[in-house]
């Protein structure tokens, strides 16, 4: 089960949170933006993906599309689908930390002559980084807990791959605690790293 961790479930997790981050700033910058042709198919993007559980994603994208002649194998589909996923959730946490960051920022920004892009760029987006990565780092957590969803589109990863071994073994009990257990070790070490970064960033805000 070791083997899919490595080569499916951990690759899954990242890929699909470094493309969901990607679209996840998009998103929020659509979000706040004034021109609803921006602002429209954003909201709607963020609410269907918030308001439509992520295994119906993944049925959707992967035993769906082929009626519209559109064909994925198992694991693009399931970084799509987890990748949008991603996408919708961390573009609210990206958008709530922006708006957080005081209006006075952006005005002294205006007064040395900074355009809107200059001071996102070089002022906003840094101090809502920090914001940021606390939820940010919660959503690749739970991300990680669901790829196990992707053995139900025969992605071969953790769950699947003990799935696989207790129908020839019949140790269902046994091998699923153990998954489990692997699951959690992952994570306890992914909150632990979670926890130093968050320290780091709190003195570095204090200096």
């Amino acid at each position: 089960m070791l083997t899919g961790t490595i080569k499916a479930t951990i690759p899954l997790a990242i890929i699909s949170f470094i493309i969901g981050l990607i679209i996840a700033l998009l998103t929020a910058m659509m979000r706040i933006s004034k021109s609803p042709f921006l602002t429209i198919p954003a909201t709607f993007y963020v609410s269907a993906i918030r308001g439509t559980p992520l295994l119906v994603q993944l049925f959707i994208i992967f035993y769906g599309m082929p009626t519209l002649d559109i064909t994925f194998d198992p694991y693009p589909a399931a970084i799509i689908a987890f990748s949008l996923n991603v996408g919708a959730y961390a573009s609210e946490i990206i958008r709530g930390s922006i708006l957080s960051i005081p209006k006075g920022q952006w005005e002294a920004a205006a007064t040395i002559g900074m355009t809107k892009t200059m001071a996102l760029r070089r002022i906003i987006l840094p101090q809502a980084t920090r914001v940021s990565v606390p939820p940010l780092s919660n959503t690749f957590i739970s991300l990680v807990k669901d790829t196990s969803l992707a053995s139900q589109i025969l992605v071969v990863e953790l769950f699947r791959k003990s799935q696989e071994i207790a129908a020839v073994t019949y140790d269902f009990l046994l091998l699923y605690v153990e998954a489990a257990l692997i699951y959690w070790v992952i994570c306890f070490i992914l909150s632990m790293i979670q926890s130093r970064l968050e320290k780091r960033l709190e003195r570095y805000t204090a200096r």
